[in-house]
């Protein structure tokens, strides 16, 4: 659930009266220059999911200066706007973000574009990144703006370091300073992918220290940014700050080289990026090094996907310092060797690809932030998602981390209705009162074009006092039955202990007679070949009845113990 801006018409004149006014410095009538009191953690999480503004501020390129692009002469912000694709962007475009459900903008930047001398960005190019920010903030999302390729002059950093960093600094100042009474609705990234050098090291060749060499540039120039905004003044002491990993690649910035910066504010999260596996998420055409993939959606594809979240999750999430996936995504054309569009991907696998990175992401408390440029997965025209399948999907992900913590209570006792329908996907009505659920029988119904997949009954299983109440439906594959039943559940730690023989419990991996995450980490071991399961687990992890452990299972113990949280 978003957190609320809210602040008092006092305390608004006060940050008005007290804010440092410079020639450059600027607040938007829309934000409330309120940094609140919420770790970085929260408010990553507050962000939900997101879509980035790609292939618009970020353009670039002589030919622009030079001839101008999309109708509009050299020298003009909408050249450079327009230039790689984008209509101009309007405040219609930002909202329809908001109404299709997402809750962060990423505005690529390449401040570069119409640059004075001594790295002066143009007045022009500021006002217009401000009114992109001030519409997203206003449509009550997120922004994020940082330094995005900006013609690769990062590159240069191994042989010419101080003139790199020199660069990096007075253009930070620059931006730090403009927006520095911003609310924390406006975050800062310090790059885009070019932190790490091939130059000086890559992982297919080059020595120990070479690498340490390469990863020592990515975190002083991390280190540098973060000291940089500090400085600012303003709201800046306490912005939460996105840092970029080593090329945003997962895997480099788990390295134990890659370090986050000092933070006397304690408010930086990491930024990486998810196109894997090459083939499907980068290719449109064969290439040298990779074939090009049109679908997605293997047990190996899920497999690597869950395998790198929880690597994410592992090294950083668990150690509390937040993800964001600042950008993931997909191409869905198909093109021949001259670049001319000779089909498209599956479109099944595109949306199933897309949904499953935003789903595994933000399960594990990762940010997942869409790449979208024009026409690709959101019509800038008609304002909404190309795709509504996949907004609903979306939607729905966003909607499970929207709950607020509830504080621990009481063991109650309470009545609740549980419906099942034979033909949709398990669904389980909880209340904030249910304090745990240890024994149940979950039925899943797998629905496929041609053929229905069900297990032969629904066995709810519900412990009151010391009696054991069980209920069975039997269905068949062309009668859809609803049964509704009105059960009293109580919290198992009250519970007098029963005679009655207990069924085992679906999902429970461990085999310890609860539903955690324990059990999805095992059944994820087991998938990638790391652990081996007993019969009775191998029995209570087959949540399709079909007689074999897959990711299909996994998916489905997942739905389970996200409903009964």
């Amino acid at each position: 659930m978003k957190l609320k801006k809210i602040v008092s018409a006092i305390t608004s004149a006060v940050l008005i009266m007290t804010a440092s006014v410079t020639s450059l410095t600027t607040v938007n009538s829309a934000d409330d220059g309120v940094m609140r009191d919420i770790t970085t953690m929260e408010l990553v999480r507050d962000m939900g999911v997101g879509i980035n503004l790609g292939n618009t501020m970020e353009s670039c390129g002589d030919w622009i200066a030079q001839w101008g692009a999309g109708g509009y002469a050299a020298g003009t912000v909408e050249s450079y706007e327009t230039a790689w694709g984008s209509p101009v962007i309007t405040k219609d475009v930002i909202d329809g973000y908001a109404s299709e459900g997402f809750g962060v903008v990423r505005i690529p930047v390449a401040w570069s574009n119409l640059m004075g001398d001594n790295y002066q960005i143009n007045d022009e190019y500021f006002a217009r990144v401000k009114q992109l920010v001030d519409w997203v903030i206003d449509a009550d999302m997120y922004a994020v703006i940082n330094i995005h390729y900006d013609s690769g002059w990062m590159n240069n950093l191994p042989t010419d370091p101080d003139g790199c960093k020199n660069r990096f600094k007075v253009m930070w100042e620059q931006i730090a300073d403009y927006f520095k009474n911003y609310s924390d609705y406006l975050m800062f990234e310090s790059q885009n992918e070019e932190l790490g050098w091939d130059s000086v090291w890559n992982q297919w060749s080059g020595t120990a220290e070479q690498k340490a060499q390469s990863y020592a540039y990515v975190n002083e120039v991390n280190q540098l940014f973060v000291d940089t905004v500090r400085a600012s003044g303003g709201n800046n002491d306490k912005r939460h700050l996105l840092i970029s990993g080593y090329k945003t690649d997962i895997t480099l910035t788990c390295d134990s080289l890659f370090e986050m910066p000092d933070d006397p504010a304690n408010r930086c999260a990491v930024s990486v990026h998810y196109y894997t596996p090459a083939g499907f998420a980068i290719l449109e055409t064969d290439a040298d090094w990779a074939e090009c993939r049109e679908t997605w959606g293997t047990d190996a594809d899920f497999a690597e996907l869950e395998s790198n979240m929880e690597l994410m999750k592992t090294t950083y999430i668990d150690k509390g310092i937040p993800v964001i996936i600042g950008e993931y995504g997909c191409p869905k054309d198909l093109k021949d060797s001259d670049g001319n569009v000779i089909g498209q991907k599956d479109s099944d696998s595109v949306r199933l690809f897309l949904s499953s990175v935003c789903r595994e992401a933000y399960e594990r408390q990762l940010c997942p932030v869409l790449w979208d440029i024009t026409g690709l997965h959101y019509d800038r025209t008609s304002c909404k998602l190309i795709d509504q399948e996949l907004k609903a999907l979306y939607n729905e992900i966003a909607a499970s981390g929207s709950e607020e913590p509830t504080e621990p209570t009481e063991p109650t006792t309470t009545t609740a209705v549980t419906t099942t329908t034979t033909t949709a996907s398990i669904t389980t009505t909880t209340t904030s009162e249910i304090t745990s659920v240890t024994t149940s029988q979950a039925t899943t119904e797998t629905t496929e074009t041609s053929k229905t997949t069900e297990t032969s009954a629904d066995i709810t299983t519900v412990t009151t006092s010391s009696e054991t109440t069980t209920s069975e439906t039997t269905t068949s594959e062309t009668t859809t039955v609803t049964s509704t039943e009105v059960v009293t559940i109580t919290s198992i730690s009250e519970t007098e202990p029963t005679t009655e023989p207990v069924l085992p419990l679906m999902g429970d991996a461990n085999d310890d007679g609860v539903l955690t995450v324990a059990d999805i980490v095992l059944l994820n071991k087991y998938l990638l070949g790391k652990e081996v399961l007993t019969e009775t687990i191998y029995t209570n992890t087959d949540m399709n009845s079909d007689s074999k452990i897959n990711i299909f299972d996994e998916v489905i113990l997942k739905r389970l113990l996200i409903s009964i949280k």
